[in-house]
C-alpha cells in the first residue's frame, strides 16, 4: 500500500510545538492576573451585597420586634427563634450559612454602631482590622 505522506512531512517539528507553547505561556502570564483580579473582586462585592441584604433582615426583625437585635443576640437571631420572642416573624434570612462572609467568617454586628443604631461589617479575608485588597474591612451602617 502507497502512503499519501512521507514519514518526514506528518506531524509537527520540534520547534513548531516550541513555539506553540511559549505562545500559550505568554498569554497565561497576561490573563491569569487578570482573571484573579476579577475574582478577588467579586468577594469583596458579593461581601458588600450581603452586608445590604443582612442590614435590611435587621431592619425588618425591628419592624416585627419593636427593637434591633441586642448585641448578645447578634445576627444569628435573624436565622434562629430566641425562645423568649413570640413577635418574631422569621427566619429573617433564608439560611444560616448568610450570616457567614464569603471568607467563611461570620459577619460582625454592633450596636449602636458607629453613626447609626447598628453597624454590620467583615474584616476581610484575613479576619483582622484594617488590611487593603482582599484584607480591607467591608461594613455598610446601616440606621433609621
Amino acid at each position: 500500500m502507497p502512503m499519501s505522506a512521507r514519514p518526514s512531512e506528518a506531524g509537527f517539528t520540534l520547534l513548531e510545538l516550541l513555539v506553540v507553547i511559549v505562545v500559550m505561556g505568554m498569554l497565561a502570564a497576561v490573563v491569569t492576573p487578570q482573571v484573579m483580579n476579577m475574582f478577588s473582586g467579586a468577594k469583596s462585592d458579593t461581601a458588600r451585597l450581603q452586608i445590604d441584604t443582612l442590614a435590611t433582615a435587621v431592619n425588618y426583625y425591628k419592624l416585627d420586634t419593636g427593637g434591633y437585635p441586642t448585641l448578645e443576640q447578634g445576627l444569628d437571631v435573624l436565622a434562629h427563634r430566641p425562645a423568649n420572642l413570640r413577635q418574631w416573624r422569621g427566619p429573617y434570612v433564608r439560611k444560616p450559612e448568610h450570616l457567614l462572609d464569603p471568607w467563611g467568617n461570620p459577619y460582625h454586628y454592633a450596636i449602636p454602631g458607629k453613626s447609626g443604631a447598628f453597624d454590620i461589617y467583615t474584616l476581610g479575608a484575613d479576619n483582622r482590622d484594617g488590611g487593603e485588597g482582599e484584607d480591607a474591612d467591608i461594613g455598610v451602617v446601616k440606621s433609621n
